[in-house]
């Protein structure tokens, strides 16, 4: 992730010094703002990466003596489906319309895309919860006569020490 750092950091660099001569050249405020928003967002990625690669270490693109096959392997989790992208846009296009007809429909789509943004948040929140059951191959209703089930000592026990 150190490239991708560097490539976004040249970005706000270029929109910084943009801003600044556009800035100079034509005393314009409106696309002065725009063009320091667009080197603060293009900053704020690049310190995300940044982070990131200090977190994680170097992967195996960052390194120059690395081979293809030390970059194979599952990368992260992905969900398969997901109802909450669409109902997000759906979300930010009633709050579009909002801005045109009137402030009730602006309330709905805000109130929607709340809701979706929360649902897209949060819907694998569980999800490591969701994996750690009953270890296989044991019943839920079988447990050993000398341990109770979900009781600290139980092999089968989901609590930590």
């Amino acid at each position: 992730m150190k490239t991708e750092s560097r490539l976004f950091a040249g970005v706000a660099a270029f929109f910084a010094a943009t801003a600044i001569g556009y800035g100079w050249f034509s005393a314009e405020p409106a696309g002065t703002v725009a063009l320091a928003l667009a080197c603060l967002m293009a900053s704020l990625v690049s310190f995300f990466l940044r982070v990131q690669h200090q977190k994680r270490g170097p992967r195996a693109q960052d390194r120059g003596d690395a081979e293809v096959a030390d970059a194979v392997g599952p990368l992260e989790f992905f969900p398969p489906h997901s109802p909450w992208p669409i109902t997000v846009a759906l979300g930010a296009i009633v709050l579009a319309n909002g801005i045109v007809f009137g402030l009730w429909l602006v309330l709905m789509g805000f109130g929607l895309l709340a809701f979706a943004v929360c649902g897209l948040v949060f819907q694998y929140a569980r999800r490591g919860a969701q994996r750690s059951g009953p270890a296989a191959g044991t019943s839920s209703g079988a447990a050993s006569p000398g341990a109770a089930a979900g009781s600290a000592d139980s092999p089968t026990s989901t609590r930590s020490p």
